[in-house]
């Protein structure tokens, strides 16, 4: 029971929203759009300043440009348009075998060989985005704390007041009139007070929408089940300046040079090798005996590392990270440069439903999946897009039915668990082919990579990896807005 701070009945609105992530402030600004009034609830008093994640899909995309903002993240991202694959280790006879393998009826020579591939490292194989989403072919890279500053200065555009921070959850209520919210709020009162006097507020809302993460306090108040599953696979990962070897890219946003030096007329890869490591439009993986490390391109000159660093990790400073790099790829990074570093574990949960009343769960809340793939907020953005335009029609037409009682919106929840189930399982198998293998295993896997990589499969690849299974056509440009 609490008893600290003043009670006092605070506002209502229609739908309540309980997380200002990307998740949480897409679907407050769809639903402003709309016309429906949505408030924003964020336990953070400030605005995240890390880059945690930074894959936007093609998909994700279309949800910008729902909103009016893909044309400024552009310009702020890099986009990864290729993704290569590399081997570290092994024999000298293996990678002389496979070497020759590579220039066998190319009509190319040796001095094509890129000059700073590590003398233990070879290329298996290339892939780009170009035919798997003609229209937006690549990756965006876009640290998350852009991401959300866009977001929240488009809802505060639409409504200046939606987005409430320093307002913590501490319980909730179904009643037949709509949800009840207890929030306890460490804002200031605007007292002349030197401390900061929590209060608690009671809200009142049509509807409620928890969309606050994998740690979702609205769902364990809910009393939502979950299905969990845990993994032994833990990896470092940090962001650094990009350590482009001379004559490449600087990792500066998009860019069409890939392995030109400046000055000189751009030299075509040799067929299978595909553009070069470290380039500003590449995502590299680096698969060896000791485990993945991938890198991926971050705007103004800066790389994401990320390192399999077994089930025990020791690894956790931005040393520990260079050196597993180094060892693994030997490429140099400088770790005085380092603007985040995390050692992360991976689990899998997933909710048994995402409505439960007048509740709706979305974004990781609903479905946690491993970061290994980076789908997580395209997966809550979708969830965003295809829930938005039901949610207007209930508020607008119909709350006297539970939420999981109305078909349109059960089977909406029904697809978006489906799809995060899917990408689950594309997350578990970049985890098993990343993790440390050596011997006939380490042969295999590279064998059925390579094939896949220097065949038509690698179309295919490209798509899954942009998400093009998780939506069926493509969201209207503006949405409609309620009258």
């Amino acid at each position: 029971m609490l008893t600290d701070g003043a009670d006092s009945l605070g506002p209502s609105c229609e739908v309540l929203i309980v997380g200002g992530g990307p998740t949480g402030l897409l679907l407050a600004i769809l639903l402003r759009q709309r016309g429906v009034e949505a408030v924003v609830l964020e336990r953070r008093q400030r605005p995240g300043a890390h880059s945690r994640a930074i894959g936007l899909h093609p998909p994700a995309l279309d949800a910008l440009q729902a909103v009016g903002l893909e044309e400024i993240a552009l310009a702020r991202g890099a986009r990864i348009e290729h993704g290569t694959a590399r081997r570290h280790g092994g024999s000298s006879s293996y990678h002389r075998e496979h070497d020759q393998d590579r220039y066998q009826d190319r009509g190319r020579d040796r001095e094509h060989e890129h000059e700073h591939e590590h003398e233990h490292e070879h290329s298996l194989g290339w892939l780009s985005f170009e035919r798997s989403w003609p229209a937006r072919p690549f990756v965006l890279s876009l640290p998350q704390s852009l991401t959300e500053e866009l977001l929240a200065a488009r809802l505060a555009e639409l409504a200046p007041d939606a987005l409430r921070r320093g307002e913590d959850v501490v319980g909730l209520e179904d009643t037949p009139t709509g949800m009840r919210v207890r929030t306890r709020s460490s804002r200031s009162d605007g007292t002349s007070s030197s401390e900061t006097r929590p209060r608690v507020t009671r809200w009142h809302a049509s509807m409620l929408v928890g969309a606050d993460g994998s740690h979702s306090t609205v769902r364990a108040l809910a009393g939502v089940e979950t299905a969990l599953r845990t993994y032994p696979d833990t990896y470092l990962m940090g962001d650094v300046a990009d350590p482009a070897p001379p004559g490449r890219s600087e990792g500066h946003g998009r860019s069409q040079d890939h392995g030109r030096s400046e000055g000189s007329a751009r030299t075509a890869d040799p067929p299978g090798t595909g553009p070069s490591v470290g380039t500003s439009s590449t995502a590299t993986i680096h698969l060896g005996p000791d485990g993945v490390v991938e890198s991926f391109p971050l705007p103004d000159g800066r790389r994401r590392w990320v390192a399999h660093t077994g089930t025990a990790p020791s690894a956790s400073s931005a040393e520990d990270l260079a050196a597993l790099v180094r060892a693994r790829t030997g490429q140099r990074i400088d770790p005085s440069t380092c603007s985040m570093v995390s050692a992360f574990t991976v689990r899998r949960r997933t909710v048994r439903t995402m409505l439960s009343g007048r509740l709706v769960l979305i974004g990781d809340a609903a479905h946690e999946i491993s970061p290994i793939g980076g789908q997580g907020i395209t997966l809550g953005w979708l969830d965003a897009l295809a829930l938005a335009p039901l949610l207007e029609q209930v508020i607008t037409r119909d709350l006297r039915h539970r939420l999981e009682d109305m078909p349109l919106l059960r089977e909406a929840a029904r697809r978006r668990l489906r799809a995060a189930r899917l990408a689950s399982r594309l997350a578990e198998l970049n985890m098993v082919l990343g993790r440390p293998r050596s011997g006939p295993l380490a042969r295999g896997r590279d064998a059925v990579i390579r094939a896949v990589l220097r065949s038509p499969l690698r179309h295919r690849m490209a798509w899954a990896y942009a998400m093009g299974w998780a939506v069926r056509g493509r969201p209207a440009a503006l949405p409609r807005r309620r009258t």
